[in-house]
């Protein structure tokens, strides 16, 4: 597991109690029903509006994707192809078909089963970019919710502030009551900027990151089969992809080295 959505969001929802304890508030004083109903329920009905169904069933799926998920280290990949283009160099391509049986990565073993039974090179790189391509396309929908939902908050918010102020002025005659309740319309504002920013944007940034992560694995996977494909050498197969991997995991590589 990654901690660091779930930290981060841990961080910021400290950030504001803290700072409302040191102003001398109570943070319970914002934990009011009303407007975190209004907030969290119409939010999510608007978002779900702008979508599609399997959007919306697909959202809980996603969140927990994004508190779990744990991006597989590139370098481990480019271990596993040089491995693979060694023996493929040395015995041949369909020596593989048995190592192919113990590769963990799915897309990788599709493609080496593509490559092993015989498919065009040219063939074989457009169906695994075509699957690339299909895999940015679902997880855009999967963001898109999020995104809709951390745009639409504020918003939502806003509404319940002029729906609760509307009730301030129904209730002027009872001046004592009036700072309590102007209090409270607020409330419903707070929530909606602190749960567009502090939970639906971030969630949503997190899976868009993932899906980078996860879909420059598949790119670099397709360049590893289609050099297992052409025998190109083991060390040039090395030098190729370590050059496709992010600075962060290459120069913790070098250091490792």
């Amino acid at each position: 597991m990654d901690p660091a959505t779930l930290a981060g969001i841990g961080i910021a929802v400290v950030s504001i109690f803290v700072m409302m304890i040191l102003e001398g508030s109570n943070p319970m004083s914002i934990m009011l029903i009303a407007p975190m109903i209004l907030v969290f329920g119409g939010t999510f009905g608007v978002a779900m509006a702008g979508g599609v169904l399997r959007d919306t069933t697909g959202m809980f799926g996603q969140i927990k994707r994004a508190f779990t998920a744990k991006p597989a280290a590139s370098t481990e990949l480019v271990d596993s192809i040089v491995k693979l283009s060694e023996r493929a160099r040395r015995e041949g391509l369909l020596a593989l078909e048995d190592a192919v049986k113990e590769v963990e990565d799915p897309f990788l073993r599709r493609g080496l089963e593509l490559a092993i039974d015989g498919t065009d090179p040219e063939e074989l790189r457009e169906i695994l970019e075509a699957e690339v391509d299909a895999k940015r396309r679902e997880d855009k929908s999967g963001v898109k919710i999020f995104t809709d939902m951390g745009g639409y908050a504020p918003t939502i918010g806003i509404i319940g502030t002029v729906v609760s102020l509307v009730h301030v002025l129904e209730n002027l005659s009872e001046p004592e009551k009036l700072g309590h309740m102007i209090g409270a319309a607020f409330v419903a504002t707070l929530w909606g900027v602190a749960s567009a920013n502090v939970i639906w944007l971030p969630i949503g940034n997190r899976l868009k990151r993932l899906s980078e992560l996860e879909c420059a694995q598949m790119e670099l996977t397709i360049e590893g089969i289609a050099n297992i494909q052409a025998g190109t050498n083991p060390r040039l197969v090395s030098q190729k992809l370590k050059s496709l991997l992010p600075p962060g995991e290459l120069s913790s590589e070098k250091k490792a080295a």
